[in-house]
């Protein structure tokens, strides 16, 4: 568990040890590491991106790694690389477009000719909407379109969310991404404000258009829809952006926020619709159950394809969406 002393991180150590798994902790804060190992009576090994034989030692001997640890942008490349050499699947939780985009472009030959498996954004940006889309195109070979629009009560963002945010603009300058008529289109114009009508109780709301979330990069990997969009409210965007914005506090004894979330799919293909809902509690935390599940899938050989996959390319959506209960509530309709 590379990252495993973030706010992410300790969520999604806290769902292995939960499941029967026992990680091994990594990162490059050794201090970090050594109390969060000392308090769950784990293993410990402090490695770097920066040098490569301190990843090998962190996974000789194990299954699989999940990189929690962004910037994604620095650690998906050096991470991915140590797990090749390993010989074990890899599976992060990054939002990072260009980290996502970077993931697919350099490593999807090379790893499906190694028949090694590499899952990114198995996390809630990213691998839920996938997940969710895929379920929502059922029978279908192709669709026209696909909007995922996001409801968060809140975002208050992790230090690691502001840095990731911080390297992604970086990355991109003044421009921000769209994907469009089967292409990424870098638009230097304001993204539009529009409303977009939730399923109750969260109702009609503002939404940011074209807000591009690892959705977008995950979906056309796999799936036929020459336009793939998302949506967030206007409230969450306005709290994410804000630099007085407070880090999530935990409401419960678990660790979990009190934000709630919903995220709303439609795919269209000609005039027929279809729609898949989730609904379910904390961003960062409902990210944990996501990432475990889909590594106890890769380790049970329950998977589709090998090489870089999105969740809904090497899982059956359907049936894994229905694992996240009781964290995720799931509902699909024709």
């Amino acid at each position: 568990m590379f990252g495993a002393y973030g706010h992410t991180g300790r969520f999604v150590v806290a769902e292995l040890v939960a499941r029967g798994f026992v990680p091994v902790l990594s990162g490059r804060n050794g201090q970090a590491l050594k109390e969060l190992a000392e308090e769950l009576g784990l293993e410990a090994r402090t490695a770097s991106v920066e040098d490569p034989a301190s990843l090998d030692h962190a996974l000789a001997g194990t299954a699989a790694v999940i990189n929690s640890a962004g910037p994604f942008a620095s650690t998906t490349g050096p991470v991915i690389e140590a797990a090749l050499r390993a010989g074990i699947p890899y599976l992060d939780v990054a939002a990072e477009l260009e980290a996502n985009l970077d993931t697919f472009a350099h490593y999807r030959a090379r790893a499906r000719a190694a028949g090694a498996v590499i899952v990114p954004a198995m996390a809630f940006f990213g691998g839920l909407g996938d997940l969710l889309t895929t379920a929502a195109m059922g029978d279908w070979a192709e669709a026209d379109e696909a909007h995922i629009a996001y409801a968060l009560s809140s975002w208050h963002p992790t230090a690691g969310t502001r840095l990731s945010g911080a390297v992604s603009r970086e990355r991109r300058g003044d421009h921000r991404l769209r994907y469009a008529g089967g292409q990424w289109e870098r638009r230097s114009d304001a993204a539009p404000t529009l409303e977009w009508t939730f399923p109750e109780p969260v109702g009609p709301r503002e939404v940011i258009g074209e807000f591009t979330m690892a959705d977008v990069v995950t979906v056309p990997q796999h799936l036929s829809i020459p336009d793939v969009t998302t949506y967030m409210t206007a409230d969450a965007v306005r709290d994410v952006a804000a630099p007085d914005t407070p880090a999530p506090t935990a409401a419960d004894e678990n660790g979990r926020s009190d934000q709630t979330f919903l995220v709303d799919v439609l795919v269209r293909a000609g005039g027929a619709e279809r729609r898949a809902t989730a609904r379910g509690r904390d961003i960062y935390a409902v990210t944990a159950p996501l990432v475990v599940e889909a590594l106890d899938r890769v380790l049970g050989g329950r998977t589709r394809t090998t090489g870089v996959a999105s969740a809904g390319e090497i899982f059956d959506a359907r049936d894994f969406l229905d694992a996240l209960a009781p964290h995720v509530t799931v509902d699909l309709r024709p």
